[in-house]
C-alpha cells in the first residue's frame, strides 16, 4: 500500500527544492530585466518565467518520470558518450566555470561594493573572493550539518526580507517606469525568455531532481505514480515562490532607473532599494544575508561537482577536486560580475536549447517507444542552431550564415530558431523509427503519468 504524503511533507520538500534553486542570482537577473524592460516589464517577465521557473519544474519532473538514477543516465539516451560530455559540460557550467564564481561576485556586488569607493573595487574583490572561497574550500573538505542548519535559517530570513522589500515597493514605489531599452523595445518576450537562461536553474534541476526523489521516498512514497505526483506538487511549491519573487523584483527594477540610475547588473539595484526603504541598516542586513546565502550555495556546488568528478575520474581524491574547483572559481570570480555574465552567455545559448529538448523528449518518450534514433536526430538538429547561437553571442564573423538562417528559419532572429530545428529533427527521427528496426533496446519511461 502506498503511503500518502501529508501537505506538510509536500511543503517541506518544496521549500527544500526552492532553497536549492534560490540564490542571489535569482534576484539580480529579474531586477536588471526590470530596469531594461521598463514599461514592457510584464511582457518580458512572462518570457523570463518560462525559462526561470517553468523549465526548472519540467526538469525535476523529467527526472521523476524517467526513472533515471542521475543526469548522465538520462542524457545517455542519446548516446553514452553524449551522456558523459553533456553531464560534464553542465556540471562545469553550474560549477567552476560560471555559477560557482558568481556566488562570490554577487556577494561582493551586494555585500561589499556599496560600501567602497569605485576605485578600490578590483583589489577588494580579490581579497573578498580569496576569503570567500577559502571558507568554502574549508567547509567543503568535510561537509557538516552546520551548513544545512545555517541554510535552513538563511533561506527564510532572505525570503522575509525580500517580501518586506516587495511590500514597501508596492506601498511606496521607487519612481515611475521608464521606457524600455535595447531588445526589450522590439522583442521583450523573447529577450526575457533568453534572459532566464542566466539563472541556470533548468540545468540545475536535472541534478536536483534526484535529491527531491530521495526526499520523497524518505517520507514513505514507493509507487512510481506517487513519486511522479509528489515531484509535481513539490515542484509547484518551489517554482511558485520563485515566480512571485521574479515578478515583483522585476517590478522594483522597472521603477528604479530615475532614482538609482541604470546599472549593468542587478546587484546595485537591490542594494539601492534596500538603502532607500530601510536606510543604512537595511543595506547591511541585505549584505549579510546575501553573502551567507551565497556561501552555502558555493559549498553545495563545490561538493556536488567534486562528488561527480570523483565518481567519473576516481584516480583523484574528492579533496583534490574540492581544492581545484575552489581555487579555479576564485580566479574566475575576479573577472567581475558583469564580465562573468557576458562570458557565460555563449555557453548558455548553446547548452540551454539542448537541455530543453532533452527534457521535452523525456515527456514524449512513450510516443516513440524510447527509440534512440529520435533522441539522436532531435539533439543533432537542435545542436546546429544552438552552436550558431553561441557563435553569435561571441560575435564570430559569420554574418552571411546568420543572414541565411534568418531568412529561412522561423524565430531565428529572436534566438529561438532552435525550436524549429528541434521539431524538424523530432519528425525525422519518428519517421526513421517507423521505417527501421531498433538496433538497441529502446528506452522506456519508468513512470507512466
Amino acid at each position: 500500500m502506498n503511503k500518502q504524503l501529508s501537505f506538510s511533507a509536500y511543503f517541506f520538500i518544496g521549500l527544500m527544492l526552492f532553497a536549492l534553486f534560490f540564490g542571489a542570482g535569482n534576484l539580480i537577473f529579474p531586477a536588471h530585466l526590470g530596469q531594461l524592460a521598463g514599461t514592457n516589464v510584464w511582457v518580458a517577465i512572462t518570457g523570463f518565467l518560462l525559462t526561470g521557473a517553468g523549465l526548472p519544474l519540467l526538469g525535476v519532473l523529467a527526472i521523476g518520470i524517467s526513472g533515471s538514477n542521475d543526469l548522465q543516465s538520462l542524457a545517455s539516451r542519446v548516446h553514452p558518450i553524449y551522456g558523459i560530455l553533456f553531464t560534464v559540460v553542465l556540471y562545469l557550467t553550474i560549477g567552476p566555470f560560471f555559477a560557482l564564481p558568481r556566488t562570490g561576485t554577487v556577494s561582493f556586488e551586494i555585500g561589499v561594493a556599496p560600501f567602497l569607493n569605485e576605485g578600490s573595487h578590483t583589489f577588494a574583490l580579490f581579497i573578498f573572493t580569496l576569503i570567500f572561497f577559502g571558507i568554502s574550500l574549508w567547509l567543503s573538505l568535510s561537509p557538516s550539518k552546520i551548513v544545512d542548519r545555517v541554510g535552513k535559517y538563511l533561506t527564510p530570513a532572505l525570503l522575509i526580507f525580500i517580501f518586506i522589500l516587495i511590500v514597501a515597493a508596492l506601498v511606496k514605489p521607487l519612481g515611475e517606469q521608464t521606457a524600455p531599452t535595447g531588445e526589450y523595445m522590439t522583442s521583450p518576450f523573447s529577450t526575457g525568455f533568453v534572459s532566464g537562461y542566466n539563472t541556470m536553474d533548468a540545468l540545475a534541476s536535472l541534478v536536483f531532481g534526484i535529491i527531491v526523489i530521495n526526499a520523497i521516498k524518505s517520507y514513505g512514497a514507493k509507487s512510481k505514480r506517487e513519486i511522479a505526483a509528489a515531484c509535481l506538487k513539490t515542484g509547484l511549491i518551489a517554482v511558485g515562490f520563485l515566480a512571485v519573487i521574479y515578478i515583483f523584483v522585476a517590478y522594483i527594477g522597472s521603477m528604479s532607473v530615475d532614482r538609482l540610475g541604470l546599472f549593468d547588473n542587478g546587484g546595485p539595484i537591490l542594494s539601492g532599494a534596500a538603502s532607500f526603504y530601510f536606510g543604512y541598516f537595511g543595506k547591511i542586513l541585505l549584505a549579510i544575508i546575501i553573502t551567507l546565502a551565497c556561501l552555502t550555495t558555493s559549498i553545495g556546488l563545490i561538493t556536488a561537482c567534486s562528488s561527480y568528478f570523483q565518481k567519473l575520474f576516481p584516480k583523484l581524491k574528492y579533496q583534490t577536486y574540492v581544492i581545484v574547483f575552489s581555487v579555479f572559481s576564485c580566479l574566475v570570480a575576479n573577472v567581475g560580475l558583469a564580465n562573468l555574465i557576458e562570458f557565460s552567455l555563449p555557453v548558455l545559448m548553446m547548452i540551454y536549447p539542448l537541455t530543453i529538448v532533452l527534457i521535452l523528449l523525456t515527456f514524449l518518450n512513450p510516443l516513440f517507444k524510447g527509440r534512440r534514433v529520435v533522441y539522436v536526430t532531435t539533439i543533432c538538429f537542435t545542436a546546429v542552431i544552438s552552436i550558431l547561437e553561441g557563435a553569435k553571442a561571441i560575435e564570430l564573423p559569420i554574418d552571411g550564415i546568420h543572414a541565411f538562417f534568418r531568412g529561412f528559419i522561423p524565430f531565428y532572429d529572436i534566438s529561438m530558431g532552435w525550436l524549429t530545428f528541434a521539431v524538424v529533427g523530432f519528425v525525422v527521427g519518428v519517421i526513421l523509427a517507423l521505417v527501421t528496426k531498433p538496433t538497441v533496446e529502446p528506452v522506456h519511461n519508468e513512470i507512466n503519468v
